[in-house]
């Protein structure tokens, strides 16, 4: 990792710490829609970029053929029904518990990468998936036993494993995209159209967006600004010089920095079954990114995916 620009360990260390931050955020909005929360933190952060993306990279944008546009559109979508997924998920679990089974997605992205890109499942990754899935299901156990949560948080834990899925398949997009597209002409368009579907699902859903509070508006910004560009951003921007899998694994400090500030700020103590289940979806997720890390880098491309899936399981 020497190789890689002193830029990057600011910004990377700045993106973890925002992340960490988000459910805090979220939490201190109160009890508010969580789709309200996920259309004015997308809106936002897509209103900040577009200008400048209108000045420095209107014309790469310009230059996006239809297979990019498509990808990108995509990407968007399931961004904005990871956040309301997300976001929601706090309402009824513990934003431990959420935290730790949203990062989730390195599992769910060995599975996709075998099953869209064909790469290939070694037998040490297939069995870190089956500790992964049983450290899930001991969480969403423990915490539907708790008496403040109740039965809600089996709802809560599946929202949160359904973010945990969207952001994997954005993710696997990314992956695809930002071989050939700059950081910003990314970024941009898939915010906005995070923003819409955001939007969209909030009025089909008649969620009301107006008449809140200025400390939920403020909070709303500092979601945008903390966890959405400079979280989102700064991953995006980092695959460019570090590999995917050290970008997830930098990831899973999310829910120990989000446990910490749990536990002082709301006194949110996991019970005991749930934090063995946390400590086993999150040793078979740092198993899974280091093995990834440890193999040769697949290329981004489907097309060239081939040799990769070619590979002896070991």
């Amino acid at each position: 990792m020497s190789d890689w620009p002193r830029r990057i360990y600011v910004v990377l260390g700045l993106g973890v710490l925002s992340f960490a931050f988000a459910p805090i955020l979220v939490r201190w909005a109160g009890d508010v829609p969580g789709v309200a929360i996920a259309v004015w933190r997308t809106v936002t952060a897509a209103a900040v970029l577009v200008p400048v993306a209108a000045v420095r990279s209107r014309a790469e944008m310009r230059r996006f053929s239809s297979r990019d546009v498509l990808l990108i559109g995509a990407a968007g979508v399931f961004l904005g029904l990871h956040f309301i997924a997300w976001i929601e998920s706090l309402s009824h679990t513990t934003v431990a518990s959420a935290s730790v089974l949203v990062t989730t997605s390195p599992i769910i992205l060995a599975v996709l990468g075998y099953a869209v890109l064909g790469e290939r499942l070694r037998r040490r990754t297939v069995l870190a998936i089956g500790v992964a899935v049983g450290g899930a299901g001991l969480i969403g156990w423990a915490d539907a036993g708790t008496v403040a949560l109740g039965q809600g948080a089996l709802l809560g834990n599946a929202l949160a494993l359904s973010g945990a899925l969207l952001v994997s398949v954005y993710l696997l997009i990314g992956r695809v995209v930002r071989q050939k597209v700059s950081w910003l002409a990314y970024v941009t368009p898939l915010y906005t159209v995070a923003a819409l579907t955001a939007l969209a699902a909030a009025i089909l859903r008649g969620v009301p967006l107006l008449g809140y509070s200025w400390h939920f508006y403020a909070l709303c910004v500092g979601l945008a600004l903390g966890p959405q560009v400079l979280g989102h951003g700064s991953f995006n921007y980092a695959l460019q010089h570090v590999p995917a899998a050290i970008v997830g694994m930098l990831a899973l400090l999310e829910p120990v920095g989000a446990s910490l500030l749990a536990y002082g700020l709301f006194g949110e103590v996991p019970p005991p079954a749930s934090i063995v289940g946390m400590g086993g979806v999150l040793a078979a997720v740092a198993v899974v990114v280091w093995r990834r890390e440890a193999e040769p880098e697949a290329s981004a491309d489907p097309a060239h995916s081939g040799a990769v899936a070619r590979q002896d399981e070991a």
